[in-house]
């Protein structure tokens, strides 16, 4: 059974644990493109970014059985590369699970999770950027959960893909 717990600065070293993990992972899989060879934990840069995130965003963190498994950051604004959608919106600035837990919904269970807090906004719009390289496997989770791809990007050389979805409002 997959948890969803509130998150916040104190959970920092577990996304960076994640983000480090996932990089390993990447890398031994011949996947470098999307955020290189290096930990994160090891990069200054990298670590102020996601405290700040931890300090600043809405951060919920999944768990199974107790373990934390996942870890997602939403914002009522997009990263600093991508434009403002010029209307209301909630946008998934972070979204990292725990390899151990692969192919569990851990992803897909955050993700409903932002759908919901979307909904509880009154926001009908939820929005992402994912790396847009490689073979597109990364896009291509985000549309099998709803999302549609509406513009392609560039940080330096990095490509990047921006998706959308429209959230139903609750009912009442």
């Amino acid at each position: 059974m997959i948890g969803i717990r509130s998150g916040g600065p104190a959970d920092a070293p577990l996304m960076l644990a994640m983000l480090d993990a996932a990089v390993a992972w990447l890398a031994a899989n011949g996947r470098t493109g999307q955020w290189g060879t290096e930990p994160w934990s090891g990069d200054p840069r990298k670590v102020e970014r996601i405290e700040g995130i931890a300090r600043d965003e809405e951060i919920w963190v999944a768990t199974v059985d107790g373990r934390p498994a996942g870890a997602m950051a939403v914002a009522p604004h997009p990263t600093p590369y991508i434009e403002p959608a010029g209307e209301p919106e909630l946008y998934i600035t972070l979204l990292v699970t725990d390899r151990a837990f692969a192919g569990q919904g851990v992803g897909t269970a955050l993700i409903a999770k932002a759908k919901d807090e979307a909904r509880a906004k009154g926001v009908s719009l939820l929005r992402v950027d994912c790396y847009g390289g490689d073979d597109g496997r990364l896009v291509e989770y985000y549309r099998r959960n709803g999302f549609e791809p509406v513009a392609e990007f560039t940080v330096g050389d990095w490509p990047g893909r921006l998706l959308a979805q429209r959230v139903e409002p609750r009912e009442g």
